[in-house]
């Protein structure tokens, strides 16, 4: 593990907005409070950034009932980053919106990271907040494998070009100014966005990828969980 109270040279200030606000309606229980090998879903990312050399606090944004579980469960895990936890909106941008409010106003830079993405990894961090720090925008993705085909109706109406296709994955990293600038106009114009890259791009913003991984799983269903429980005895963590 890193030294988590020195952060490396020439990397500005990071917060970290990590949005646990999802309602879990494919999972069938709230996936943010399941247990994989005995820590909740949202404490395993939590524990993610907070060894993160790169990382300097932690914002959680999360469902308001939530917020007294989720500070308990920061404190048992020693979670030292933790600047807050505020109260989400009712899409996604406006949770991401209402966490980056919540960054410290000399954040450099702002990484935001789906809480459902338990098993991300420090070197994933590492690569996004430095790609963001050199050209303003980074997400890690994914190469899809499979044929990609457009359809309408049933009827496939194109073949999509599967080296030009990824998935993508988060923290994703921005510097501070931008993010807000790109929240800020979503959340005042209503917009509902997959991800906090659209915002950005909708500023005619360059979005760069940096390499993700097959364990960096977004927690969708059942099915998921059970990867996510093989991924952890590979790794040999608790």
């Amino acid at each position: 593990m890193r030294n988590k109270s020195k952060r490396p040279d020439g990397v500005p200030f990071c917060s970290a907005v990590i949005v646990a606000g999802g309602s879990s309606t494919r999972m069938g229980e709230d996936k943010l409070l399941m247990e994989l090998h005995g820590r909740a879903v949202v404490e395993r990312s939590m524990l993610a950034f907070e060894r993160s050399a790169y990382i300097d606090e932690i914002v959680v944004v999360t469902q308001a009932d939530k917020i007294p579980l989720v500070a308990n469960m920061a404190r048992d895990a020693g979670i030292k980053k933790l600047k807050s936890i505020v109260t989400g909106g009712a899409e996604r941008t406006d949770s991401s919106w209402a966490g980056v409010c919540e960054c410290s106003p000399h954040a450099g830079l702002i990484a935001i990271h789906d809480a459902a993405r338990p098993l991300v990894t420090e070197a994933i961090i590492e690569r996004a907040v430095r790609a963001a720090q050199q050209r303003g925008a980074a997400a890690p993705a994914i190469h899809v494998k499979d044929t990609v085909r457009q359809a309408r109706g049933g009827r496939v109406m194109r073949t999509l070009e599967r080296d030009e296709l990824y998935l993508m994955q988060t923290p994703q990293v921005f510097r501070a100014g931008l993010i807000r600038a790109a929240l800020d106009d979503a959340h005042r114009l209503g917009l509902s966005l997959t991800d906090d890259c659209a915002a950005v791009m909708l500023m005619d913003a360059d979005v760069f990828l940096v390499e993700g991984s097959e364990e960096n799983l977004k927690l969708t269903t059942p099915a998921d969980v059970y990867a996510a429980e093989a991924i952890l005895d590979r790794r040999g963590e608790d």
